[in-house]
């Protein structure tokens, strides 16, 4: 009873704090009749003066609005607070735009802004700090429940304010997080760029938190930011690595590079292992894919899909992407892995990321009938164990709907379909342990440079933004004018040190194709003539086979480069296509490639570059950019002209290509064509 009317006291108590200046108690009961007055849950005292409301409910759950927002519900509220100038604004900023970047739905509500419109009718009187704090809860908690991540930032010095915002959202079934930004009051004085702290020092300010208002600091708070001794970008990864682990976050928003290898102090017991289970032989193909998966092209996949994965790629063109907080691992013996082979990746998913190809292993009926109960499986090239496939899953290969789903066209003789339809009835799916790194010994393994590499280089070279162009074919000078125009539009747009990542793919390709060595040596060349800038290039190899899949293959080369860190991504002109080759005709519309990776979904954080058609310029005697109201002036140079050129030692008008690259070329397709005489001869 005591207690109660103690409760009661209170909330008179506050009823008078929130009243107009000059309010007496007795006066406010008398004026508001029907003045209610509740405790929340956890005993904080409330005010209410609405009257004849109820909660209405709607229809549409949180797991619906996941869906729609195409990310997964994530509704949740990151509360910043600290001392003004602390860096809260900073760091809430930084953070929603790494969010932003990687798909997820986000707002920052920062103190100043919100005093301009919602709170402007506010002082900063200690009553009115505290109105401030309650609508920002407010609005904070209808943000996660429309299932943002709300980060707040807001100085909100008193711990009984803090605390009704977190009780308003776990009563409401929403996730809380204080972070105290914990920057000394010297540092926050240093870096006040307004000069309010010197004024408030002055007796110019009354009422300044830190100075003659004193801030509550957290003594308990879910997370602390040492912004005094760590820069923006560390208190950013911080954050993003705690709502993983808290599950808000998928595993790709904090790790972009997903490599699965096995951990150099765990690889003798591996090998051991793999000694004693069942094998499996690959091809040469296969490998090629092993090495995707392994380097993390593929991120997040964590092996060659099973029929969930399959299915939600064939007919979406995305991966499933997981939240797992600490409770979901520690609960799961086997770790992670166990949880994505017990659980199909739809079920546990809360977000989704590009994946427009199936990556997948086939098999025959004996290899199927052998290893169907088999908890793990060694994948084995040449007789060397590669990989170790845990928990795998075997599911039928349905070939006519792959070819139609994957390529858009019943083309039997096309090649990479040829493969599929020659290949195993039945799929198998799991997660890798790939025990060592891939290696070719081709001479250009050096080429051959991982995500993380790529990552690591463009550090070294302070690249601030990376446009990446993915070829299967020689350079000429118009592919170099549309790079060196992408590297100019991005300085005009203000960044400092543009990188291009030049990106051939390196692997299967179909035979009339220029093989991968002479192309790096004449993408080599290029450089050295200085065509593109050596000092802003990065020459390297994408180990992924050719597929000539049109605008579904698109998307998946896009996707790859920002495991790598690419942010923006030049579309050729009909890029992945080539004619049927039973009919002759193109497959692709030339311009759906761009038209389908601008629409692309889970690419979010990737620019696209729309490519500029080149023609040789016959009065300027260059490559320029096409201008069908001067079309008298341009010559269309095809790959069938350029070919026949080299083959008979001719060479291309000036300016077509660089003399080094083309007589590289010429050499190619000489010796080519006099192989394919001494054939015909001996036939």
């Amino acid at each position: 009873g005591s207690l109660k009317k103690g409760r009661q006291s209170f909330v008179a108590l506050y009823a008078l704090c929130f009243s107009p200046p000059g309010s007496s108690l007795v006066a406010i009961m008398a004026s508001q009749p029907d003045l209610k007055t509740q405790v929340s849950q956890q005993g904080t005292p409330v005010v209410v003066r609405s009257t004849n409301v109820s909660i209405q409910k709607g229809q549409v759950t949180r797991t619906k609005r996941g869906q729609v927002l195409g990310s997964g519900f994530r509704g949740c509220t990151v509360w910043f607070t600290g001392l003004s100038c602390a860096g809260k604004t900073t760091i809430s900023f930084a953070v929603e735009s790494y969010l932003a970047s990687k798909g997820i739905f986000c707002y920052s509500l920062d103190g100043d802004n919100v005093r301009h419109g919602l709170c402007k009718d506010l002082s900063f009187s200690t009553e009115d700090r505290q109105e401030n704090i309650r609508r920002i809860g407010e609005v904070a908690k209808i943000f996660a429940d429309a299932g943002l991540v709300c980060l707040s930032s807001f100085i909100s010095p008193f711990k009984v304010d803090r605390q009704r915002a977190r009780e308003l959202h776990e009563e409401n079934g929403l996730p809380f997080f204080e972070v105290f930004i914990d920057t000394p009051l010297n540092i926050c004085e240093e870096r006040d760029s307004k000069g309010l702290y010197k004024k408030a020092r002055a007796g110019l300010i009354k009422g300044f938190t830190g100075i003659d208002s004193h801030y509550e600091a957290p003594k308990s708070p879910d997370l602390v930011l040492k912004a005094g001794d760590w820069s923006v970008n560390t208190c950013v990864e911080v954050v993003v690595e705690f709502l993983r682990k808290k599950g808000i976050l998928p595993y790709s928003a904090v790790h972009a590079v997903r490599e699965l290898f096995v951990a150099p102090d765990q690889l003798d017991e591996a090998k051991r292992e793999a000694e004693q289970l069942p094998t499996l032989a690959i091809n040469k193909l296969d490998l090629q894919w092993v090495q995707v998966l392994s380097e993390g092209w593929a991120s997040p996949l964590s092996g060659f899909m099973r029929e969930s994965e399959y299915l939600l790629t064939l007919h979406h063109n995305i991966k499933a992407d997981m939240v797992i907080s600490e409770d979901d691992l520690a609960a799961a013996n086997g770790g992670e892995e166990s949880i994505r082979g017990n659980v199909p990746s739809s079920v546990c998913a809360c977000g989704t990321v590009n994946q427009s190809i199936p990556i997948v292993l086939a098999l025959g009926d004996e290899d199927k009938a052998r290893l169907e109960s088999s908890k793990a499986v060694v994948l084995t090239y040449e007789g060397k164990s590669v990989a170790i496939m845990r928990n795998p899953e075997i599911f039928p290969h349905r070939k006519e709907e792959r070819m139609c789903r994957q390529w858009g066209a019943a083309a039997p003789k096309h090649p990479y379909i040829k493969m599929v339809l020659e290949s195993g009835d039945w799929l198998m799916g799991g997660d890798l342990d790939v025990l060592e790194r891939i290696r070719w010994n081709d001479g250009l393994d050096d080429f051959r440079m991982t995500p993380n590499e790529l990552r690591q280089e463009f550090l070294r070279r302070e690249a601030d933004a990376i446009f990446a162009f993915q070829l299967r074919n020689p350079i000429h000078n118009g592919h170099a004018m549309l790079m060196a125009e992408t590297k100019k539009k991005l300085i005009s747009r203000g960044y400092k040190r543009p990188v291009l990542l030049l990106h051939p793919l390196g692997g299967w390709t179909k035979q009339d194709d220029v093989p991968l060595p002479t192309r790096i040596q004449q993408h080599k060349s290029i450089l050295e003539e200085r065509v593109l800038d050596p000092d802003s290039t990065v020459l390297a190899i994408f180990p992924s086979p050719m597929m000539y899949a049109g605008p579904t293959e698109v998307q998946w080369h896009a996707k790859a480069r920002v495991a790598c860190g690419a942010q923006f991504y030049i579309v050729g002109r009909d890029p992945a296509g080539m004619p049927n080759p039973e009919t002759g005709v193109d497959l692709y519309d030339a311009t759906h490639g761009r038209k389908v990776l601008q629409m692309a979904p889970g690419l979010p954080q990737l620019e696209i570059v729309p490519f500029k058609v080149a023609a040789y310029n016959k009065l300027h005697r260059r490559m320029e950019f096409y201008d069908p109201a001067r079309k008298s002036e341009f010559d269309f140079i095809s790959g069938t002209k350029m070919r026949r050129l080299a083959a008979d030692g001719e060479d291309p008008p000036d300016g077509f290509m660089a003399p080094k690259a083309w007589e590289i070329l010429k050499a190619f397709y000489q010796e080519r064509a006099r192989k394919l005489a001494e054939q015909q001869a001996q036939k």
